[in-house]
């Protein structure tokens, strides 16, 4: 397996790309400002919210921080942080590099039950919500954060 045990994120220095287009792609992909997050950070504005964003001090860097409510949410890519992850597993073991990205996602979900713990211990509401979620369906997304910060 590519993670030691040490309990840092997995290295790809062993492996090879699987084609120079995939390396391409992977490289580019965002982690802040995903179009999910900005659709998501649209309509809340929308609805008159303000927030922080990117929070580095808190506990997993929340892409939205409601500071004074104490709310802090994830929009976690259904890729990187392992949305049907068993489904998604047995599709990774198939493929190029199959050890390097298992230890990747699930060294990911390690760390955002982690900080999402770490939150609710601080005394903070933490709300994950899916970027597919998001996309599909914003205004619900948007009615799960406004419940949480209405006052």
């Amino acid at each position: 397996m590519a993670r030691s045990d040490s309990g840092k994120a997995p290295r790809y220095d062993r492996h090879q790309p699987s084609s120079l287009a995939a390396s391409r792609v992977k490289k580019h992909n965002r982690s802040e400002g995903t179009k999910a997050e900005l659709t998501l950070r649209r309509r809340l504005w929308a609805r008159g919210l303000r927030y922080c964003l990117h929070v580095q001090e808190l506990p997993g860097k929340p892409d939205i921080v409601f500071r004074r409510q104490r709310v802090a949410i994830f929009v976690d890519g259904d890729f990187w942080h392992g949305r049907n992850w068993t489904e998604r597993r047995k599709k990774l073991e198939k493929g190029a590099n199959a050890d390097y990205w298992i230890a990747k996602i699930e060294y990911n979900i390690e760390r955002d039950l982690k900080s999402t713990v770490l939150l609710r211990e601080m005394g903070w509401d933490v709300l994950r919500i899916w970027e597919t979620d998001v996309l599909s369906t914003p205004d619900e997304a948007c009615e799960k954060i406004l419940q949480l910060v209405a006052p």
